[in-house]
């Protein structure tokens, strides 16, 4: 049955959803698709907010056990029951080597079955960001994993590609209907949604559309609803284009330089038997080599936040932290050959293309100005499909990576991307793979830290320790802004998520 005033759904950005394997990749264009088709236990309100979804309350039944009463009556795409076996089964597979979100998953803790529609999970440790974290593993069906062999995530890295690549089979507002890589992808409502939409969109249409100019004149001329990443030179004329109108905020993400801190020798470079970035001298000299205001005015063209912080929200940060050190190109060259390269050295910068709002451009200004101090950059832009199945490989000297999403809450860049690698989830995103036991001691305090006063502190002092180390380079948080046709009204929240039930085409 038609909804009335239904409308299709057009929209754009330069990259493409990885897979649709929802367990496999982190990445958020690839989690805010497949999130129109999968659903988790709790979710995000208009304002990031916990809000329910397939749990319909949850309980703290000591520090060790949570306790989540399921929603009944909701079915899978193919009609299949939404039960208990459906939860453990989604966060076991999640917690697999080949997912990138194993971290999260593992959080959690071990899941039983109380009954059909209650699940309990027993924690190894205190967790207090329990829920943040359940908001990132998404449900998948058991019996339609099990019947088409996809028990396991698939390895993006390895170049896997199973059934789940191309199909879903969520609880979620939206159903696929087809799925065409770096081309499109389409999904339609699902008439058997137990929520309710509050827009009126019927038919979802994501446009993977990698030139900028086409990106726009696409937008202007109608072809498309909205664009998630405008081009920040064009922002200020799409302000003025008739029938377009542009919204903004700042992203909870943080835009970072990684090098690697581990082997004997760098990869990519030509100085031999040895590696620069494990000296922080040369580490703080890239620092302060970046002169951080003409990258906000000229190549973010304002649409950047500079900090020295390495939290993708303020939120999770202190004044302190957010001090940049200060631009200082003397004294970069003087630090340069304390460490013993007095006429600099050459590498390889490693950046996406595709990923955050004009990131090959960040790079190729930066290596400019790393130039000025004697580094010979050599600049590899790559598209994010690409770039993303190497870094896990710590295939690389040096990296351009952001990190953010809806979690506010420090941890969410602490186990993952500042903890020493160990294999099970912590520094999975360490792809610089140094080792500093102080901060490790300090992120795993934090993780279990219940008190709200003494994990600020410990959150503190980790983020010190680690800019005191400088074990990457902070840029700054992006500002993100959507344009849209004049008559699209779209929730535009800070992790960049385009929620298509709540998008509404007079």
């Amino acid at each position: 049955m038609a909804t009335a005033g239904a409308r299709p759904f057009r929209w754009a950005s330069q990259g493409d959803p990885q897979t649709i394997d929802p367990h496999s990749q982190n990445e958020l264009l690839t989690n805010s698709i497949n999130g129109q088709m999968y659903e988790t236990l709790v979710n995000r309100g208009k304002q990031l907010e916990i809000v329910p979804v397939l749990a319909s309350a949850w309980q703290q039944v000591d520090p060790l056990t949570w306790r989540f009463t399921l929603r009944k009556g909701v079915r899978f795409h193919d009609g299949t029951p939404f039960t208990a076996d459906d939860v453990l089964f989604s966060v076991q597979r999640a917690s697999q080597s080949s997912s990138q979100i194993r971290v999260y998953a593992a959080a959690l803790g071990k899941p039983s079955k109380i009954d059909d529609y209650t699940v309990e999970f027993k924690l190894p440790e205190p967790n207090p960001i329990m829920l943040e974290h359940a908001t990132l593993v998404q449900i998948m069906s058991r019996a339609w994993c099990v019947k088409n062999k996809l028990e396991r995530p698939l390895d993006f890295s390895a170049k896997e590609e199973s059934y789940a690549s191309l199909h879903a089979n969520g609880t979620g507002p939206y159903m696929l209907k087809s799925r065409e890589p770096d081309v499109k992808t389409v999904l339609v409502r699902n008439p058997n949604w137990w929520g309710k939409h509050e827009g009126n969109v019927t038919e979802v249409t994501y446009l993977s559309i990698k030139s900028d100019a086409t990106r726009v004149s696409a937008l202007i001329s109608g072809n498309v609803d909205l664009i998630l990443d405008p081009p920040p030179q064009d922002v200020p004329r799409l302000r003025k284009q008739a029938g377009v109108k542009v919204i903004e905020g700042p992203e909870n993400r943080i835009l970072f330089f990684g090098f690697d801190q581990e082997r004997e020798q760098l990869l990519y470079s030509d100085v031999k038997d040895k590696n620069p970035f494990k000296d922080r001298r040369v580490r703080e000299a890239v620092y302060r080599a970046i002169d951080i205001e003409s990258l906000r005015r000229v190549t973010m063209r304002g649409l950047a936040l500079p900090t020295g912080s390495i939290t993708p929200s303020p939120l999770a940060s202190n004044a302190e932290a957010e001090k940049r050190l200060p631009y200082d190109p003397a004294g970069a060259k003087r630090l340069l050959a304390d460490a013993g390269y007095p006429n600099g050295f050459g590498f390889t910068l490693d950046c996406p293309n595709n990923r955050y709002i004009n990131d090959e451009q960040i790079c190729v200004a930066v290596a400019g100005m790393l130039a000025k101090i004697g580094l010979r950059v050599r600049v590899n832009a790559q598209p994010r499909a690409i770039y993303f199945a190497r870094l896990p490989k710590r295939d690389t000297s040096a990296y351009l990576l952001g990190w953010g999403g809806a979690v506010t809450d420090a941890q969410t860049i602490l186990t993952p991307v500042l903890h020493s690698p160990d294999s099970k989830g912590s520094g999975d995103y360490n792809y610089g793979n140094y080792r500093n036991a102080k901060l490790d001691a300090l992120i795993d305090a934090a993780r279990t830290e219940s008190d709200a006063a003494k994990r600020r502190k410990i959150i503190a002092e980790a983020i010190a320790e680690h800019n005191a180390q400088i074990h990457h380079v902070p840029l700054h948080r992006q500002v993100i802004p959507w344009a849209m046709r004049q008559n699209v009204t779209a929730v535009h929240r800070a992790d960049n998520w385009v929620e298509a039930q709540w998008v509404r085409i007079e």
